[in-house]
């Protein structure tokens, strides 16, 4: 089975707007997809920078997102943990990123040439029970085993 992922603000491959970055306002920008496949119980989603000089950068890790959601909105969620949007309220949690906080941290590389940010979405069989906080590496570890479908969808950023 396959699951689509897409979103209104950026095109797969074309640059991100400066509203979703650091450089702007930091938020979250919408996300959709299409119908998952039967059996899936939750979502998951990782953002992540595999072009940073340190290696790979995780900028926002989610899961628990219902399997009946077909999206997040723009604006859904920024840095420290914070959800501008009721539509996160139905039991999702956000991991701990690599600036160090809960929540979401839009592209910021060193200036020079294009990054590209993955988002990566993931049906699963089941839901994850995790602490609040937890890292991309304990959210892939939960979601072993356990992936129907994934899609993903890349943007590119440069400063």
């Amino acid at each position: 089975m396959t699951i689509q992922l897409t979103s209104p603000a950026f095109e797969q491959g074309a640059y991100i707007p400066r509203k979703y970055t650091g450089e702007g306002a930091d938020v979250s920008p919408a996300l959709e997809w299409t119908d998952p496949p039967e059996g899936t119980q939750s979502l998951a989603l990782i953002c992540d920078d595999p072009d940073a000089p340190v290696g790979t950068w995780v900028h926002w890790v989610v899961w628990g997102i219902p399997s009946q959601a077909r999206g997040l909105p723009a604006e859904a969620a920024v840095g420290n943990g914070g959800l501008l949007q009721d539509a996160l309220a139905d039991g999702i949690q956000q991991g701990m990123t690599d600036f160090r906080r809960i929540g979401y941290g839009g592209p910021m590389p060193p200036p020079g040439s294009d990054h590209r940010y993955f988002f990566k979405l993931y049906a699963l069989d089941t839901a994850l029970h995790l602490a609040r906080g937890a890292a991309k590496k304990d959210l892939e570890n939960a979601m072993r085993g356990h992936v129907l479908a994934e899609a993903q969808l890349m943007g590119l950023y440069r400063r």
